[in-house]
């Protein structure tokens, strides 16, 4: 059992046992009653204290048991242990021994911290989760995964960035890999590019320290192909964690980013054929440099690939059986080459932490449009979508690009039938419709946003529940006419694809029409594109795929 004490903390109100007035400086405030570890080796509780305090005398006590705190003085957070080996595998603060032993009961205890008789706090809890901490607000339990991480939204100027879209610029993310000369940690749900598998393996093989980051059970399951993959980047030198098992703090580790060198590369697709190879998805991507983005997301890989969740690649595949892809092998025409843009600041938002709030709070904000694409959405009535209707109801031009693939079309037909006639009624500015890939991508993947014509949303962010409060997301928020400019022409040519249609009549006219415009439409790219053909080309060098279904 652990005691964990820190400054800053409300003192939480005292049970029925108090017998004087709990003092200001001292409170139980965190309990982790039920590791996941063999007789529940390495359970805590976190007290607070606000000034340094000798705390000999003091005891902290269950219904059955008493154990006294060691004779030190304190200040700040220290933990106590019966197990302070084991302890330590739990948190970062100094842990000390505790004198004696209370058995904090999985199905509840209430616990009492005194100094000599006179009680200081206590606290009640139920049913406590497996390898959850139970953090003390208001007097009442809310449990999370212990580990859990507390980012806040991380801001910087911005700079210059480099933006593009898939599948038209298919083989960029492994050029920018390929540029590494120190460091190169990748973050993904997926890793199916042999693409990129090999420029990892030569970045590894002339001395680039080379990290990767997989979830270990994506929807579906995870591919032999993926396994071959990631043998082999193993065998190369490269270090491969897959994020599951027990000790699990997200759902999903979903994110979907680099860090190489001193930029960051963050996307909306997978390191997979379909999606960075550009052989089907329609995906935003953007490179920056900005230092304060960068190393924010360097702490949140490190944050990732270091909890006890993050399970070293030989053993996590032990035993294991993998599923047999459906391969991909699209190809489509390139319309818009990179850009590079400055951009006048810079965000970091990261799911479960804080990207729900963040995306809401860029959304009620919006005063002329908001043009979101998204593969689906969680139902009319989730809460991005709330605000899009709120945005709507104050006279905002709202649009918003849905999936009309196979796996998606009935459930996103639905949504857009329902908030076109709550526009309707409300006399609101919302638009749906389902994109029409015809020869310009194979199925919709996206997770953008563009807001005022002026900030821009890229990241793996789904628009629903679970992907917000449960997957690790990555996102990043820029702010500038350029960069919001891309992706507002490419998401505005998207939106117009999806509603052409042929009348009988016209068929024949339009089919020459078509035949010009392909032929020209082959050559397009922005005009101010700029960016060697080098590090701009197209390249077609993966094959094979798991349709991406849900992710």
């Amino acid at each position: 059992m652990v005691v964990v004490l820190g400054a800053g903390v409300v003192v939480a109100d005292p049970g029925p046992n108090a017998t004087e007035q709990t003092p200001a400086n001292a409170s139980i405030d965190a309990i982790y009653p039920n590791p996941v570890a063999d007789g529940d080796a390495g359970e805590y509780v976190v007290l607070s204290v606000s000034s340094e305090t000798n705390v000999a005398g003091w005891t902290l006590a269950d219904d059955h048991s008493t154990a006294r705190l060691p004779n030190a003085t304190v200040s700040g957070r220290f933990a106590l242990s019966t197990d302070p080996a084991r302890a330590r595998n739990h948190t970062d603060v100094p842990v000390y021994t505790l004198d004696g032993h209370v058995p904090l009961a999985n199905s509840g205890e209430t616990l009492t911290l005194r100094d000599g008789d006179r009680v200081l706090d206590t606290v009640g809890y139920e049913d406590a989760p497996e390898g959850e901490l139970g953090r003390v607000e208001n007097g009442a339990i809310a449990w999370e995964p212990i580990g859990v991480t507390d980012f806040n939204v991380r801001r910087g100027d911005g700079g210059q960035v480099r933006t593009f879209v898939l599948p038209d610029a298919g083989g960029l993310p492994s050029d920018v890999l390929a540029s590494a000369d120190d460091r190169i940690l990748l973050a993904a749900y997926t890793f199916t590019s042999r693409d990129a598998s090999e420029t990892l393996i030569a970045a590894s093989e002339r001395g680039v320290d080379v990290q990767v980051l997989v979830e270990g059970g994506p929807v579906g399951g995870m591919s032999r192909r993926q396994a071959r993959l990631l043998d082999r980047l193993a065998e190369g030198g490269v270090e491969v964690n897959a994020v599951g098992g027990d000790a699990a703090r997200v759902d999903h580790h979903h994110a979907k980013y680099a860090v190489v060198d001193d930029r960051a590369m963050v996307l909306t697709e997978n390191w997979k054929p379909a999606g960075t190879g550009g052989r089907s998805s329609r995906g935003w991507g953007v490179v920056l440099s900005d230092p304060a983005i960068v190393e924010s997301l360097v702490d949140t890989f490190r944050a990732d690939a270091g909890w006890r969740d993050a399970i070293p690649w030989q053993e996590f595949r032990e035993g294991r059986e993998f599923s047999d892809p459906k391969p991909s092998d699209g190809s489509f025409a390139r319309r818009y080459g990179p850009q590079r843009h400055d951009a006048r600041g810079a965000s970091l938002l990261v799911a479960p932490d804080n990207a729900e709030g963040a995306v809401i709070e860029r959304l009620d904000a919006a005063e002329t449009s908001i043009d979101v694409v998204q593969a689906g959405v969680g139902g009319a009535n989730q809460s991005f979508v709330r605000a899009l209707k709120r945005a709507a109801d104050r006279g905002v031009e709202v649009r918003l690009l849905l999936s009309r693939a196979w796996y998606a079309v009935e459930e996103n037909q639905a949504v857009a039938d329902r908030l076109e006639r709550w526009a309707t009624k409300a006399e609101a500015s919302l638009s749906v419709r389902l994109a029409r890939p015809r020869d310009r991508f194979g199925k919709i993947h996206a997770k953008g946003v563009v807001v005022d014509g002026e900030t821009v949303l890229v990241g793996s962010l789904n628009w629903n529940d679970h992907s917000a409060r449960e997957n690790r997301e990555v996102v990043v928020a820029l702010a500038g006419q350029g960069v919001a400019g891309y992706f507002g022409r490419v998401f505005a040519d998207d939106w117009q694809a999806a509603v052409w249609r042929l009348s009988v009549g016209l068929s024949v006219v339009v089919a020459v029409a078509t035949l010009v415009a392909i032929l020209v439409g082959r050559r397009i790219e922005f005009a101010d594109t700029a960016g060697s053909p080098g590090e701009d080309r197209l390249l077609a060098e993966d094959f094979g795929d798991i349709p991406d279904r849900e992710f």
